[in-house]
């Protein structure tokens, strides 16, 4: 049972060696040549595919044809070798005895004065104000409900509840980078219910955010295991117009899947985007309406025992936060 806006809709020859050595030597020179040069020439048509393939159609998840970890790790120039290196840091090589400290602390004053806005889903009031929550609101290519209640573990924990706090471990983390952050909403103190949907993505494009994810917990049937980020797709219609920022907000997309998969050890999801953990979808109000690069994070799923027991964890949702965290810090370049 999906209570989550964000949540999927319901159906989606061989030649002989010469003894002559330096012969052998010339060919065995080639041979180990061409070996490692093969795997950059793969590496980067497997990127061409990542980063141009899944654009083809839009409204269905991206095709990715290689491991979660190494499309994050490719999909930004500034990308390091290894995944772990793709949008840490702190996966940077050690410096030797001597070395400057100045790398870090260019990559501190770069992020000085970027803006980033978290929008905790749902509201723990909603559940109070049903009448409220279920006004239709315009998103450009139809209208849904202004927002909902989200989801529940099976033992009562709110997806709410879940969603808040992540980000406000998430807004700690990013501040001690140095970082502007804004929440669209604290629940419990100046938000009784919502704010409606409409209302996330405005204030998202009128902070001029540099990136903006929206925390949530996905609630559909026990056995459905892992985490999916879902990135906007080509809308056009209404006051929705995303096509500036579907490029970024796959880039953020990529970073912080690949950062939270290697921070928490979840995997991507099981039940839909292929197992690559992206999903691209044209149905959410708060990315259509956005003209900031915008990702949702559905960090697991409440009504699976084993999820669950992961999102009620405070060191688990440290670790999530830890993870979208470095993702977006990977994304601004710091």
């Amino acid at each position: 049972m999906r209570y989550d806006e964000s949540s999927p809709p319901l159906p989606e020859s061989s030649t002989s060696i010469s003894p002559d050595r330096p012969w052998y030597a010339r060919r065995s020179t080639l041979v180990v040549a061409a070996a490692a040069i093969a795997p950059a020439v793969l590496a980067g048509w497997v990127l061409t595919e990542v980063l141009s393939g899944g654009a083809r159609d839009d409204s269905r998840p991206p095709r990715i044809v290689m491991p979660l970890a190494a499309s994050a790790a490719a999909s930004s120039a500034s990308a390091a070798p290894s995944a772990s290196a793709a949008s840490s840091a702190s996966a940077a090589p050690t410096p030797g005895p001597g070395a400057s400290a100045a790398p870090a602390a260019s990559a501190a004053k770069g992020l000085a004065g970027r803006t980033v806005v978290i929008d905790p889903g749902h509201n723990t009031g909603n559940f109070k104000h049903t009448t409220e929550i279920n006004r239709q609101v315009d998103i450009g290519t139809n209208r849904k409900e202004c927002d909902t209640t989200g989801t529940t573990t099976n033992s009562g924990y709110m997806e709410a509840e879940f969603s808040m706090d992540v980000s406000r471990r998430l807004r700690t983390v990013l501040e001690a980078k140095g970082l502007k952050v804004v929440l669209t909403h604290e629940a419990g103190k100046e938000r009784p219910f919502g704010p409606c949907i409409d209302e996330r993505a405005r204030i998202g494009n009128e902070a001029a955010a540099d990136a903006v994810v929206s925390v949530h917990a996905d609630g559909v049937s026990a056995g459905s295991r892992g985490f999916h980020v879902i990135l906007p797709a080509k809308v056009k219609g209404g006051s929705a117009d995303t096509a500036k920022i579907i490029g970024p907000s796959r880039q953020l997309g990529e970073r912080i899947a690949g950062n939270f998969a290697r921070t928490t050890g979840s995997a991507p999801a099981n039940y839909l985007g292929g197992g690559t953990g992206l999903v691209v979808r044209d149905d959410l109000g708060g990315l259509n309406l956005s003209t900031r690069p915008k990702v949702f994070i559905e960090c697991g799923n409440m009504r699976d025992a084993k999820d669950a027991a992961q999102l009620s964890s405070p060191q688990w949702r440290q670790k999530a936060a830890q993870g979208i965290a470095d993702g977006i810090v990977g994304f601004l370049g710091g």
